[in-house]
């Protein structure tokens, strides 16, 4: 099973007389009538990120992911909890202080505070991170409105290459490989959006699994399927140069996670608001699709208006 199947029928029951729990349906916890926005992830070795080698590096890419999904819902996050499990191989002096000097610059970067957490002995390295915002609106999941139109920010699969790089199975110059391995452990969250957000989006997320993975989860409860178009989907020059060289194909990037930009459907009557908040915050933001019909298949065109057959969605967790 994967983790939204074991949501369902094992948990999703719990939450039913719970409505800030959002039918565990979001990555948030909201409560309206105490203006609270809540969100917890866990992040494991080997599967989050590659191995501890740099953890002042590592702790930086955890607690940006863990904020977007606030930010994403139009919220900014002000307080974080870190709970850390490892052994005195990780957690050294050395890595310890690492650890805390990234904390404090996330801190001053953010407007963000640690307010608490825990710490226990394992043989496995992993981190929980309990994000905490205010607000008395959130943008939800599942509220996408038929026609709207699919926008998202920044570049989508610089991140991809990032952990290629790191793994050894993309070799680039000294130049290209310092690049792509920022974008892994630097995402550009955009956290000057989280306001705007709130009056221009129907629906959101943010992009951790993978454009098309979280695409459906968006709108995974709603009679809906939606259009993409892949000569849309923005990139970096880098990344254009290494599709150009046929070092890999832009859907083999574009669909991958780890990116953190917000993927958000707005109304097309928005597109001229939208425009002019992208310039005014110096922010790319990029319509790449449309919501359609339930009574059509969802479909990626490439830039011969032919549709794309993918064998990957994106990422899932698998038990």
């Amino acid at each position: 099973m994967h983790e939204f199947q074991i949501i369902r029928k094992y948990f999703s029951k719990l939450s039913f007389n719970n409505k800030s729990s959002l039918g565990l349906n979001d990555d948030v916890f909201f409560d309206r009538s105490k203006k609270l926005v809540i969100s917890v992830d866990t992040y494991v070795e080997g599967i989050h990120f590659i191995n501890f080698e740099n953890p002042n590096l590592v702790i930086k890419k955890i607690i940006r992911s863990s904020i977007s999904d606030i930010i994403c819902k139009g919220v900014k996050p002000r307080y974080y909890f870190i709970s850390g499990s490892g052994n005195k191989k990780t957690f050294t002096k050395k890595n310890l202080k690492l650890i805390s000097k990234s904390l404090d610059q996330e801190q001053k970067k953010y407007s963000i505070n640690l307010c608490g957490g825990d710490t226990t002995f394992s043989k496995k390295l992993s981190f929980t991170i309990t994000s905490v915002g205010f607000s008395d609106k959130i943008v939800h999941r599942n509220k996408a409105k038929l026609y709207d139109n699919i926008y998202v920010t920044g570049n989508l699969g610089d991140s991809f290459i990032g952990l290629k790089v790191l793994q050894k199975k993309i070799y680039l110059n000294q130049k290209l490989t310092r690049y792509f391995k920022n974008k892994y452990f630097y995402p550009n969250i955009q956290i000057n959006i989280t306001n705007k957000l709130l009056s221009i989006a129907n629906t959101s997320i943010d992009i951790s699994d993978g454009l098309v993975a979280d695409l459906e989860k968006l709108i995974n409860n709603q009679k809906l399927s939606y259009e993409l178009y892949l000569n849309d989907i923005p990139i970096s020059k880098n990344l254009n140069r290494l599709i150009k060289l046929k070092i890999i194909k832009k859907i083999d990037t574009v669909i991958r996670g780890d990116d953190y930009q917000i993927l958000f459907t707005a109304s097309p009557s928005k597109s001229r608001i939208i425009s002019k908040i992208s310039k005014s915050l110096g922010i790319k933001i990029s319509k790449i699709g449309k919501i359609c019909s339930h009574n059509q298949k969802s479909q990626i065109f490439n830039e011969k208006n032919k549709k794309i057959a993918l064998k990957n969605k994106g990422y899932f967790h698998r038990f």
